[in-house]
This record gives C-alpha cells, structure tokens and sequence, in this order.
C-alpha cells in the first residue's frame, strides 16, 4: 500500500493506493495520521479510490484511524470508496461509523459547511 498527502482547503487528503491488509501498512497510516495530529490537521479526508482490496485487518486499520483523529478532537470522512469496499463497509456496518462520500471533493465541501 502507498500512502500520500495533500491539502485542499485547509483539509488534508490522505490517499490510499493499492491494497490495506494491515500488517506493516497498519503502523504507516497510524504513524502518518499521528504526525499530522500533532500538526494541529485535525480535518481529514482518506481517499480510497485507488484501493482495490481490503481485508478485515484493513477495516481495523481504518477504525483505527478514525480513533486516532477522533481522539484528537478532530473528523475523519472516508471518500471515493469502490463499490465492492464500500459494500464491505456496510455489511461490516462500519457505514454506520464512517462519514462517506462519494468523492474527495464532495467529502470537503462537506468540512466548509
């Protein structure tokens, strides 16, 4: 998995690439998400349109850094999920946790309003 950020109005984007099994990706993103908390980026986007597959470890990597921000006193909102990830979100009803978004763009809007 490959991880990179970027701001877009006060809001960073942390994009997700590849497949999110957990593991050694799991510390990456929690390393990253802490790093930015320190940096008072307390508005977060994970862009997950370039991930094809996830596993359960991937949806704990993902709770995990909803805790993270949230425990901050920030927000996190999941965008650009595919179908099939999305699907798994619901069945896990982990949409029921997450904010989801159809796309980046929308998900920061959604900070500005």
């Amino acid at each position: 998995m490959k991880l990179s950020t970027s701001d877009s109005d006060g809001i960073t984007v942390v994009a997700l690439e590849g497949s999110v099994l957990g593991g050694p990706d799991a510390t990456a993103l929690n390393d990253l998400l802490h790093k930015l908390v320190e940096k008072k980026k307390k508005k977060l986007v994970l862009d997950l349109a370039e991930v094809h597959t996830m596993n359960s470890s991937g949806l704990t990597m993902l709770i995990g850094a909803l805790t993270t921000v949230r425990n901050a006193g920030g927000h996190l909102a999941i965008a650009a999920a595919s179908k099939k990830i999305e699907s798994l979100l619901v069945i896990t009803k982990l949409s029921t946790v997450f904010t989801l978004f159809p796309s980046v763009k929308k998900a920061v809007a959604s900070f500005q309003e």
